[in-house]
């Protein structure tokens, strides 16, 4: 079996962004490893997930030159980049938006579920997804 295990996330900064991912958006500091020399700070590896158990994660990747910092917040060319799967949408909306997230596109109901568009800090466009259930009410 094959999987994508990470993306890379250019931020301008690992501890800002370990603090958003994991406090304003809810997700698992899986690792935070020191690649480099302590002074300056140097590379680390960071990887956070949106569920301790969950296939994927983000390599947040500190932007280091001009045009890595171009990137930052905009990956896609201002598409949705991530689409994150819920079994409690509007129990995230809730949580989502007391932690100060914000969402650019308002909860609609589409045939593959209901969905929200909201962004991170740094201006990254996320769809937050509960997959409609197959006919007959069964769960996958």
């Amino acid at each position: 079996m094959r999987h994508l295990a990470l993306i890379t996330l250019v931020v301008p900064d690992y501890d800002e962004a370990i603090a958003h991912y994991t406090g304003a958006l809810g997700f698992t500091l899986r690792e935070d490893t020191p690649l480099g020399p302590p002074e300056p700070p140097g590379k680390r590896w960071v990887v956070v997930a949106p569920d301790p158990d969950a296939a994927t994660g983000f390599l947040l990747a500190r932007a280091a030159t001009p045009r890595q910092r171009e990137r930052v917040g905009d990956p896609t060319g201002g598409r949705v980049a991530f689409f994150l799967h819920t079994d409690d949408f509007a129990a995230d909306v809730d949580r989502l938006t007391a932690a100060g997230v914000t969402f650019v596109r308002p909860p609609r109901t589409e045939p593959y579920g209901t969905v929200a568009v909201f962004t991170d800090r740094y201006g990254n466009l996320f769809d937050l997804i509960q997959p409609a259930r197959p006919a007959g009410g069964a769960t996958g």
